[in-house]
């Protein structure tokens, strides 16, 4: 009997992008392994003179529930009606009527200037929370000038959860105001309640959300 023999130089073993990767149907779901986890959207929202962006669960087709363990909001082209603003945010318990979730937070950047004179790395202080009720800094002071912006990522996790407290994290890059420089931030925390999150709201610390978008996504 003749032995077949196999020739290793007419095998393809490049990995498919989208067995790597993968897209699906959807033209907003991007699968992230063959497995089929994906990253769903849900729901974008674009500032224009805003006071507040809003993502409440069952409104406007809104999804923010057990639906997903995990969600992502996608923040692009951020920009402040005020110099020197931060964009914050907030969760709520109960659908929206009130942001005041209890919340212990971090916070470290780097930062470099454009004329390479300021560099730094370390913690600071003055963006953390100590179970406080207040609105949490994710961006740093963000210039308002016309090219000026920020853009990042915040991620929560389980926020239907009856039992655990609601964990986030962030980390975002501000294109900072007066000397010109990149500040890299980095924010991590939990919402110190067992109630589920069913509302996240985005605001400045001074003035509008002149311009941006920020995207919700849910992660399965």
């Amino acid at each position: 009997m003749a032995i077949s023999k196999l020739n290793y130089n007419s095998l393809n073993v490049t990995p498919s992008a989208n067995a790597a990767i993968g897209f699906d149907s959807g033209a907003d779901d991007l699968e992230t392994g063959a497995a089929g986890g994906s990253i769903n959207f849900i729901k974008k929202l674009t500032a224009s003179s805003s006071a507040t962006l809003s993502f409440v669960d069952g409104s406007s087709s809104v999804v923010l529930d057990n639906t997903y363990k995990e969600y992502m909001f996608i923040f692009n082209n951020i920009h402040p009606e005020t110099n020197d603003a931060h964009l914050t945010f907030n969760m709520s318990v109960d659908t929206g009527s009130n942001y005041n979730v209890t919340k212990t937070t971090t916070y470290f950047r780097a930062y470099l200037s454009e004329d390479n004179n300021f560099q730094s790395f370390a913690y600071d202080t003055g963006y953390d929370l100590a179970q406080g009720t207040g609105f949490q800094r994710i961006s740093g002071s963000i210039g308002n000038g016309n090219d000026e912006n920020f853009g990042g990522i915040l991620r929560l996790f389980n926020p239907s959860s009856t039992t655990f407290v609601k964990h986030f994290i962030s980390e975002s890059n501000t294109q900072r105001n007066s000397i010109e420089w990149s500040w890299n931030g980095y924010m991590a925390g939990y919402g110190n309640t067992t109630s589920a999150v069913d509302a996240v709201q985005f605001k400045m610390d001074s003035g509008d959300i002149d311009a941006g978008t920020i995207t919700l996504y849910g992660i399965s």
